[in-house]
């Protein structure tokens, strides 16, 4: 077997702290891991010489949870790019809520930018749940799924 899971996902941000208060405050994602590094192997991953990072992963208080790494790139700060979910290489992050209204409502009156309200899933797999995709301080695309009664995600 060549794969055998999957380890995190990452994005890179701007302001770290702005990113841990809408992960951590806003969806409620406990920090597991806070550390700036300049170790010599990232140099060598990253393909920056010298690089000094501000990495923080976070996690959901459930079994098995899956790993978000947030990385702010103190010595190397990149430009902001489009994150159209249409462009290839785009990607974004699903996550399962049980609520979708009331932390539609929450994350709104918080100022995050959604592409729309909360959406009924008419067709496929998750039809009876709701569906809304938004955007990150840093304007990385995600998606909050509420599944539908007769399914757990």
């Amino acid at each position: 077997m060549v794969v055998r899971g999957f380890h995190h996902t990452s994005f890179t941000v701007s302001d770290m702290e702005r990113s841990l208060a809408f992960y951590r405050d806003l969806l409620g994602m406990q920090v597991v891991v806070d550390r700036r590094t300049s170790d010599t192997y990232l140099s060598t991953i990253t393909g920056f010489p010298n690089v000094r990072l501000h990495i923080v992963y976070l996690q959901l208080d459930v079994p098995d949870g899956h790993i978000l790494e947030l990385i702010e790139y103190q010595s190397h700060p990149g430009q902001a790019t489009p994150l159209r979910t249409n462009n290839p290489g785009v990607g974004h992050l699903c996550f399962v809520v049980e609520d979708l209204p009331a932390l539609y409502e929450k994350l709104r009156a918080a100022g995050t930018t959604f592409v729309s309200p909360p959406v009924e899933i008419t067709a496929g797999v998750n039809k009876g749940g709701y569906a809304v995709y938004l955007r990150d301080p840093d304007g990385s695309p995600l998606e909050l799924l509420q599944p539908p009664a007769h399914r757990v995600a």
